[in-house]
């Protein structure tokens, strides 16, 4: 550990002291959860309504069987949720070609649009908890499924903040098992060089909370964007707050 830093002690956790913070991005870092929502809603209101698919595509579906999970894991979970299965094809296929992959690009076309037409801020509480991090000198990672971490990250003018970044390219370079599995929050702890045992892993969805339970981390953060406090518990949170401001030390 750089002789430079101050442990991280949370007012939830006073008698505790961390020194390194793992972020979830989407819904964590950045409102792109938002984003997100809208994409996945655009790609499977086209898909349903062409193949007459009942019943129509909700934001349920999205905390159900999308939330934080790898793109095309998220697509054949929510088919299956209407029975439909696709063959995997690849991940060059075009969108709209009709694999899981196909589908997932779709996805990932309509994501890049939304964001590129609006934009995208980190939540204030969010640039709150960067600052106290920076000043104290405890070094941060991003761990997302998504392929656009990078993208978001610089669109939101974070990139800096991070001195490491999984995200979900390279989760497939390096074989990686995605959340649920603990692996990628695992590797980032090895990235950045610390014992996961000192790490407080911070999520919004119930799979990336299940993530940071099945790994050997020192504290799992649930940030209730609308899962729910009760589901992030059961999903292994050790705390759960509405926003990051709340994990600031006073």
């Amino acid at each position: 550990m750089p002789p430079t830093i101050r442990p991280w002690r949370l007012p939830q956790r006073p008698d505790s002291a961390f020194n390194a913070a793992l972020f979830d991005l989407d819904g964590v870092i950045t409102p792109t959860a938002d984003v997100h929502m809208s994409a996945w809603r655009r790609t499977f209101t086209e898909y349903f309504e062409q193949h007459d698919v009942t019943p129509p595509y909700s934001d349920s579906d999205y905390f159900d069987y999308v939330d934080g999970k790898p793109r095309y894991d998220g697509v054949r979970a929510c088919l299956e949720s209407r029975g439909i299965t696709l063959p995997d094809g690849s991940p060059d296929d075009p969108a709209g070609k009709e694999t899981v992959c196909g589908v997932g690009n779709s996805k990932n076309d309509a994501f890049i649009a939304i964001l590129r037409e609006d934009g995208v801020e980190p939540y204030p509480g969010s640039v709150s908890l960067m600052d106290h991090l920076d000043r104290i000198g405890v070094p941060m990672a991003i761990v997302s499924s998504s392929r656009n971490a990078p993208e978001v990250l610089k669109a939101a003018g974070v990139a800096r903040r991070f001195d490491v970044v999984v995200d979900g390219s390279v989760t497939a370079e390096r074989g990686l098992a995605g959340k649920p599995a603990p692996d990628t929050y695992a590797y980032a702890a090895q990235l950045l060089g610390v014992d996961g045992k000192k790490a407080v892993v911070v999520e919004d969805a119930t799979s990336g909370v299940a993530a940071g339970a099945a790994g050997d981390f020192g504290l799992v953060v649930g940030v209730d964007r609308g899962a729910g406090e009760k589901e992030l518990m059961e999903a292994g949170a050790d705390v759960v707050v509405k926003d990051l401001a709340e994990l600031v030390e006073r």
